[in-house]
């Protein structure tokens, strides 16, 4: 449905929230009850988040409308929900998962949904919430129950990767091409990705992978929704009453292994004129989408570098303040405006949209759009979807991805090596 948004649920919802004992939910990605990736939901950083499974409901989008007909269908449904809450905590509540294609024509669309239970936790609180049709009302499941419902895992299969759109040759030559192209002022800056194919000999427990990247890369935003699934160092936009924040990178240098390299690794990366010129842009193309809406924003002089177990970014947190008319604008609404960053697309961004569509020469899918959470008062995380796979649906294979900022400084060889580094947590994740 073009530009609209269908909409699958039971009539009436009700949305019950109870606190459980913190201390009963050490790791939530280990809640999960089934192994396979459609039925998993979740959201979790350094052992926070929530997770679910089951579906209340779902709503399905497409088009360039995608974000907006989500956003009111999901505000219609919440309006007529019952919600119990008595935890009252970002994340608690009636809640929904979400995931949006990168680019508008893309037949991936966008989704969100509505578990039937999600589990949760924040600091020193935790909960359980179970959203079911007011027929099916039933008390929510204790976390013993809960952990009952764990099916065994499955035996770690076998993997075998093999190039996906574009060859390895294939896609340095055109990274060559995009670069004669800022070179010749055809546009500032362009992210280039490439995917690569996963195929298993045997079915993929979704469990076993979120849990490896979730440990490895606790920093990061371990997320799974509707088959889709990584770990983001990005937060595109997190919206907690009123104040906007969001986490940008841009320019990347891979680690040595060698923790005192390493550190010379991160001044060179820090002092980069090419790292920095392309932090820049997406530090710019951030705050010029969010000047509109923003009553005031605060963005650093300069990026910190972020150490991740396979590579350093530029990284810069930006905070803002909706303006009174736009104070209602829901998280979602707000990654929408945002969607898509210098740090994913390029800039100018209608022209580095076209030069990718030309020379990527795939369909990025979800990969590079919005993934997260909203809740019924619109506040929600929204990061971007990188360091990912998309599962298929036989969960015998998927899809990774990675990207490259690419400037007029770059070399094609480089950014291959680059490439190769973002995909290290996915293939490292599988492996385990």
């Amino acid at each position: 449905m073009t530009d609209a948004a269908h909409l699958t649920a039971s009539s009436t919802l009700v949305a019950r929230t109870i606190a459980v004992p913190a201390e009963r939910l050490p790791d939530l990605l280990g809640l999960l009850p089934a192994p396979h990736a459609r039925g998993a939901a979740a959201w979790v950083r350094r052992g926070e988040g929530v997770v679910g499974w089951g579906e209340a409901a779902r709503i399905t989008t497409d088009g360039v409308d995608r974000f907006a007909a989500a956003d009111a269908a999901w505000r219609s449904l919440t309006e007529h929900m019952v919600v119990r809450d008595e935890v009252g905590l970002p994340g608690t509540g009636a809640i929904a998962f979400g995931s949006f294609s990168f680019a508008p024509d893309s037949p991936a669309g966008g989704v969100l949904v509505v578990p039937q239970i999600v589990v949760g936790r924040r600091g020193d609180a935790a909960w359980v919430t179970t959203i079911t049709a007011a027929a099916d009302l039933v008390p929510p499941p204790t976390i013993a129950e809960i952990r009952a419902r764990i099916a065994p895992p499955l035996p770690a299969p076998a993997v075998e990767y093999t190039d996906g759109a574009l060859t390895r040759r294939q896609w340095r030559a055109q990274v060559a091409a995009v670069i004669d192209l800022i070179r010749n002022a055809s546009a500032g800056k362009v992210v280039m990705a490439r995917d690569v194919r996963a195929d298993l000999d045997g079915p993929l427990d979704v469990r076993r992978l979120l849990s490896n990247l979730g440990r490895d890369y606790r920093s990061c935003w371990t997320f799974a929704v509707d088959g889709l699934v990584g770990a983001t160092p990005e937060l595109l936009v997190r919206r907690e009453r009123g104040l906007i924040s969001s986490r940008v990178l841009a320019g990347t240098i891979q680690r040595s292994g060698d923790d005192e390299a390493d550190l010379a690794r991160a001044a060179s990366l820090a002092r980069s004129s090419k790292d920095l010129e392309e932090h820049e842009f997406a530090v710019d193309s951030l705050t010029r989408s969010l000047a509109p809406f923003a009553a005031s924003t605060n963005a650093p002089d300069a990026p910190f570098v972020l150490h991740l177990p396979n590579v350093m970014h530029l990284a810069s947190d930006v905070t803002a303040v909706l303006a009174g008319p736009h104070a209602q604008m829901s998280s979602l609404a707000v990654a929408a405006a945002l969607h898509p960053t210098a740090a994913v697309c390029g800039t100018p961004t209608e022209v580095a949209a076209q030069v990718i569509a030309d020379h990527e020469q795939m369909d990025r899918a979800r990969y590079a759009g919005p993934v997260g959470w909203i809740g019924a008062d619109g506040d929600g995380e929204w990061g971007i979807a990188l360091r990912s796979a998309q599962v298929d649906g036989d969960s015998r294979g998927l899809r990774l991805f990675a990207g490259c900022g690419i400037v007029a400084a770059s070399d094609p060889a480089d950014e291959l090596a680059e490439s190769d580094a973002k995909l290290e947590p996915m293939r490292s994740a599988l492996a385990s």
